[in-house]
């Protein structure tokens, strides 16, 4: 039965780094639209809120106390969300994967350990030491001497950080994966759209239709619904840290994507950094 939940909670995980890697390339697409952050971020939980609502009825409530709903909608929603849509305006794809899964592990490790009091084995330390050494290597290759893009790796970084907090606070707290979604994306929606229509500046009638329809898409039912819930289950199964540890493929993958699709460039660095960090996601990840 063990064996089972584990097998579950890596397919979640391989389908949540399919999502997340896609997640990094559409987003900076967006990033680099007409579109603001603020206006993706109220297209993601505007989408959310409306496949939502009938869910929320049909359970009859969130089973969770609402200072906790309240923190998990800070970080894993609102938070998150104007972070790193705000981040791809000024970064490219590669280092918002980087920065967004790449230091992951790093950061769901340390609030785990300071959190769950779950210590690192030694085999995750070997493959938390060979991620560290693949993201140096995209760094060197991806982030120096592009003054340009300083602020969106803050803002990505920030959003990472945000991301991981949530993950461990989600565990710590024994949140269910529905529960979860909904509660987040309703509260998080219930809180930004009203202070979105009627206060902040809006860019979405410059948009073509297709834009707004494919990052409502993406960002409001295959992130916010469909990967959330993969996400939750995954963490269910094999525990955040084990689960941060695989998240760093979504460097690789998106790494990879953005050669042929946004034009950015693959050498010799990001190669080696996108082979360390499989690597070291690969024997982390294992328990």
């Amino acid at each position: 039965m063990a064996d089972s939940r584990f097998a579950q909670g890596y397919l979640f995980a391989a389908l949540t780094v399919a999502i997340w890697s896609g997640f990094a390339l559409v987003s900076r697409i967006g990033g680099t639209s007409v579109l603001t952050g603020l206006d993706i971020t109220a297209l993601r939980f505007g989408t959310a809120a409306v496949l939502l609502l009938p869910a929320l009825s049909m359970r009859g409530g969130v089973g969770l106390p609402a200072g906790r709903l309240a923190a998990l909608a800070l970080f894993g929603g609102l938070g998150y969300s104007l972070l790193v849509y705000s981040g791809f305006a000024y970064a490219p794809a590669v280092h918002g994967a980087i920065l967004l899964s790449g230091l992951l592990p790093f950061e769901v490790a340390a609030f785990a350990w300071l959190l769950l009091d779950e210590r690192p084995s030694a085999r995750r330390w070997l493959g938390l030491g060979i991620i560290a050494a693949g993201v140096a290597c995209l760094g060197t290759d991806v982030l120096r001497g592009d003054a340009e893009t300083w602020r969106g790796d803050l803002l990505i970084l920030g959003a990472s950080l945000c991301w991981a907090l949530y993950t461990v606070l989600a565990r710590r707290w024994t949140v269910a994966p529905w529960d979860a979604t909904i509660g987040v994306a309703l509260l998080a929606a219930l809180v930004y759209l009203p202070i979105y229509v009627f206060f902040l500046p809006k860019q979405l009638a410059a948009a073509p239709w297709s834009l707004i329809a494919g990052q409502a898409v993406y960002q409001g039912i295959i992130v916010v619904i469909v990967a959330m819930i993969l996400y939750m289950k995954a963490a269910e199964r094999i525990g955040p840290t084990r689960l941060g540890t695989f998240m760093a493929l979504v460097p690789a993958i998106s790494g990879l994507a953005a050669v042929p699709l946004l034009g950015e460039p693959l050498t010799g660095w990001l190669l080696g950094g996108l082979a360390l960090v499989s690597g070291g996601a690969y024997l982390g990840s294992r328990s």
